[in-house]
């Protein structure tokens, strides 16, 4: 999400003169100035600030968050206090909850961030005046303007809540062509995906997909709305997807998948269409459809190769081995996992390099071809190396371990079956050594 610039503050004059005494203040106030009896404030105001009303005197007695709200009830933006009283009391609800739940509680209290309550007045109240004469575009863009500023960790809910106010004002915008409804679906979409609710995050995505097609629209960041909510769509049905596969139900998962495939293909956008059908391969092996899954992952390969992407070349040449050992042509299978181990090292991706070198290593000691399992057991042990997982090595050395006693015990069997001079020479340098055993010419 882009934030806006930064725009001027609009400050009125009683919390202009209260941000004087903040903490964070630049301005600096003597120590011996620090008066903290009401009579010695009134006293020290009537020296040396003479001329000032009862109001402005409240303006240096009370916190910054209360003379904001004075400011907004006095200048007649009550909407924008309601707003902002209700935001103020979950702020304080939520600060408690997690003050409650952790001894590591940092959040500030909202009267001690005073650009914060400046952002409130300032977007508020300029959403309100545009409100009662009806420009519905800049109280939107004043709303969106407040979310942006708290799109962060900690205000999140602030930034929902606006979410949620520029949806409904968006749908009295009737004369973009729905550009600001799309947007706001948009939002409402993200919001119900960081929350976990798939199918209400579908359900925006949808209508930002349908409201932007045929539209040549673009956001802040000159990026087509129509690209954007393909890539949505296709991001929320491969969750839901995921969810579908978890439970077994192919079908469902197949049905969405192709949807999002077709969406893809939309959005004219070459390197969506590969994850699609990358997503819909790995689904149709799920389900058992091998020939079906080996040509949508085919596609995908091709589409990697079109575009130069060797990461997802290396990932479709996977995806299809996987296929090819479920149908049982191991041949074929060992030939991609070996081109994913070759991309993969050439492009510094050493955890790709460790599973389809497991792999592989698996497939050899399965055909009892030993030494070759021993190589890549090897090679992917010397990967995890680069990558400092310390779980991931200790397995890796489990599977060279198996392979290698599986090697010797090859030859070993060979040499005693064999009961000659020089096969009880290999046997007992083998023993005094503990080494590697020397291959038999018959077997090695």
């Amino acid at each position: 999400m882009t934030t806006l610039p930064t725009l001027p503050m609009t400050r009125p004059k009683l919390a202009s003169l209260a941000r004087q005494k903040l903490p964070c203040s630049s301005k600096t106030i003597p120590r011996a100035q620090l008066i903290k009896g009401k009579e010695d404030i009134d006293h020290y105001l009537e020296v040396n600030f003479k001329g000032l009303s009862k109001e402005e005197v409240a303006a240096y007695r009370n916190s910054y968050k209360k003379t904001i709200c004075v400011d907004m009830l006095r200048d007649g933006y009550h909407k924008s206090f309601t707003e902002l009283f209700a935001l103020m009391e979950k702020w304080d609800a939520l600060r408690e909850a997690a003050r409650v739940r952790s001894i590591f509680w940092l959040q500030k209290p909202l009267e001690e961030q005073p650009d914060k309550l400046d952002h409130f007045y300032h977007y508020l109240t300029r959403a309100e005046v545009a409100e009662r004469k009806e420009y519905f575009e800049d109280v939107y863009n004043n709303l969106y303007a407040l979310a942006c500023h708290f799109n962060n960790s900690e205000d999140k809910w602030v930034r929902n809540h606006f979410y949620e106010r520029c949806f409904h004002i968006a749908q009295m915008i009737k004369f973009d062509g729905g550009k600001k409804e799309a947007e706001a679906h948009r939002l409402m979409g993200l919001l119900f995906e960081e929350d976990g609710q798939l199918l209400e995050a579908a359900e925006h995505y949808e209508a930002f997909h349908q409201l932007t097609q045929g539209r040549i629209w673009k956001d802040e960041t000159g990026r087509f709305l129509n690209l954007l909510a393909c890539e949505g769509l296709l991001r929320i049905y491969r969750l839901l997807s995921d969810e579908m596969l978890e439970n077994k139900d192919y079908k469902q998962a197949i049905r969405i998948l192709i949807k999002a495939s077709e969406i893809a293909k939309e959005g004219n956008d070459r390197k969506m269409e590969g994850e699609a059908s990358y997503y819909l391969g790995l689904a149709r092996l799920a389900a058992g459809e091998y020939e079906t899954a080996l040509t949508v992952l085919n596609t995908y390969s091709k589409i990697s190769a079109d575009l130069s992407d060797n990461l997802g070349l290396a990932r479709a040449y996977e995806a299809i081995a996987k296929v090819l050992q479920s149908q049982g042509d191991m041949t074929e299978a060992i030939k991609h996992l070996k081109q994913v181990v070759k991309i993969s090292g050439n492009n510094f991706q050493f955890l790709d390099v460790v599973r389809a070198g497991i792999r592989l290593g698996d497939l050899y000691n399965e055909k009892g071809y030993y030494g070759r399992a021993s190589e890549y057991f090897q090679q992917a042990f010397d990967a995890t190396a680069e990558l400092t997982n310390i779980p991931l090595m200790d397995e890796t050395k489990v599977h060279y371990g198996i392979a290698k006693a599986h090697q010797i015990m090859l030859a070993f069997n060979s040499y005693i079956e064999s009961a000659d001079v020089t096969s009880l020479d290999h046997l007992l340098s083998w023993k005094e050594s503990r080494s590697d055993i020397a291959p038999d010419p018959v077997t090695g």
